[in-house]
C-alpha cells in the first residue's frame, strides 16, 4: 500500500494549537472524572518531551496546579538542569531541585555499574567516562551493544559488550529512573496530584523507557505524538529556543550519547517517518526512497521496529494474576 501523500516530513504536519487544546481538555477531564486529583506533577529533565508536557499541563490547568521536579544525579548534564530550571521559571510553576545521587550511591547504582565496566576494561576508574551504543541491527545483523569508555585524557576505547555485563550496567542505571519516579509519587501523594509521563510516540511504541521507572505514570499526554510533532508543539507553545533546538540525549551515561546511538535505528526525524510509514502500510521500497536507502535496508528498519515492539510488550504489561476458576 502506498501513502496518500508523497512520503516525507509533510505527513507529520498537524495543527499544533488545536491539538494542544484537545490534549488540554483530555487532561482536565482525566483528572476530574477518572483520576480524581487536584493537579499534576511533571519531572522536568530539560529535554523536549518533559518541557512540552509541562507546558501542556500549564496551558490546561494553569501554573498553580502544576508542580515541577528537577532530579539531577552525578552523571547528569549541568546544562540540562539549568535548562529545566529556566523552563520552570518560564512557565511560572512551583518546582524543586533534588539531587538523587546520594540515594543512588546508597543503592549501589554507580558501584554495580562500574564493577561491570571493569570486567570489560580493567583499567576503568576515577575520571573515566562511559556510554553504551547499539550496533548491528540495520547492517544485516542482529542488534548488539558496545561499551565505549574514555580515559581522563580523552582517549577512547570500545568493545563488544557481553550480555552479563550489559544487563548489569542497564540494571544499575535503571535505578536512576526508578528513584526519580519515587520522588514523583512522593510529591503527587503530598499534593493529591497525578503524575505525568513524558514519552513521545517513538519511545512509547518502541519501549524506550524503564518499567516501574519513567514508564510509570497516571497519564501520558504526548504518547500519540511523533518526536517531530513534539518539536513542532514546543515551537507553537512558545517554549525557549534552547529547548526547541535541543538534541535528544539519554542524559544517563557520562559520555555524550544520542538516543539513536543507544536505542533507535535512525535519528528521530527518519525514525518518525519509518514508524509512520509502517503504521500506514507503506512498503519498504517507498520508505527507502524517502530515506535515501535501498529497499532491503528499509526492510531491516521495519524488522528492527517489529523486534523492539515484541520486547516492549513486557514493559507495557501489567502484573500477571492467577485466573479465576
Amino acid at each position: 500500500m502506498s501513502s496518500p501523500l508523497p512520503l516525507g516530513p509533510q505527513v507529520l504536519q498537524y495543527d499544533e494549537l488545536a491539538e494542544a487544546d484537545r490534549i488540554g481538555r483530555w487532561m482536565v477531564d482525566t483528572l476530574a472524572r477518572r483520576l480524581h486529583r487536584r493537579g499534576l506533577v511533571v519531572a522536568i529533565s530539560g529535554g523536549i518531551d518533559s518541557s512540552v508536557c509541562a507546558a501542556l499541563a500549564v496551558r490546561a490547568l494553569g501554573p498553580n496546579k502544576v508542580f515541577g521536579l528537577l532530579l539531577p544525579e552525578r552523571d547528569s548534564s549541568d546544562f540540562s538542569t539549568r535548562r529545566g530550571q529556566a523552563l520552570a521559571e518560564h512557565l511560572g510553576i512551583a518546582h524543586e531541585l533534588f539531587d538523587i545521587a546520594p540515594a543512588l550511591e546508597g543503592l549501589g547504582c554507580y558501584r554495580q555499574r562500574d564493577a561491570a565496566i571493569r570486567r570489560v576494561f580493567p583499567a576503568y576508574g576515577e575520571g573515566w567516562k562511559n556510554k553504551i551504543v547499539i550496533a548491528g541491527g540495520t547492517q544485516r545483523g542482529i542488534n548488539y551493544f558496545k561499551l565505549v569508555v574514555a580515559e581522563p585524557g580523552g582517549t577512547q576505547h570500545e568493545a563488544r559488550l557481553p550480555i552479563k555485563e550489559y544487563l548489569q550496567i542497564v540494571a544499575a542505571t535503571n535505578f536512576k529512573q526508578r528513584v526519580r519516579k519515587t520522588m514523583d509519587y512522593f510529591h503527587a501523594d503530598r499534593l493529591n496530584y497525578a503524575v505525568v509521563g513524558t514519552p513521545n510516540r517513538l519511545e512509547y511504541d518502541q519501549g524506550f523507557f524503564v518499567k516501574v521507572g519513567d514508564g510509570a505514570a497516571d497519564l501520558k499526554p504526548i504518547a500519540h505524538l511523533y518526536k517531530t510533532q513534539v518539536y513542532a508543539m514546543a515551537r507553537a507553545l512558545g517554549l525557549p529556543a534552547d529547548i526547541c533546538n535541543a538534541t535528544p540525549t539519554t542524559d544517563t551515561y557520562t559520555l555524550p550519547q544520542g538516543q539513536d546511538e543507544f536505542y533507535f535505528a535512525l535519528p528521530y526525524a527518519q525514525m518518525d517517518l519509518a514508524l509512520w510509514a509502517l503504521n500506514h502500510g507503506v512498503g519498504a521500497a517507498e520508505l527507502g526512497a524517502a530515506l535515501g536507502m535501498d529497499a532491503a535496508a528499509a526492510q531491516r528498519v521495519y524488522d528492527d521496529i517489529a523486534a523492539k515492539r515484541r520486547a516492549a510488550a513486557y514493559l507495557h504489561a501489567g502484573a500477571e494474576t492467577v485466573p479465576e476458576y
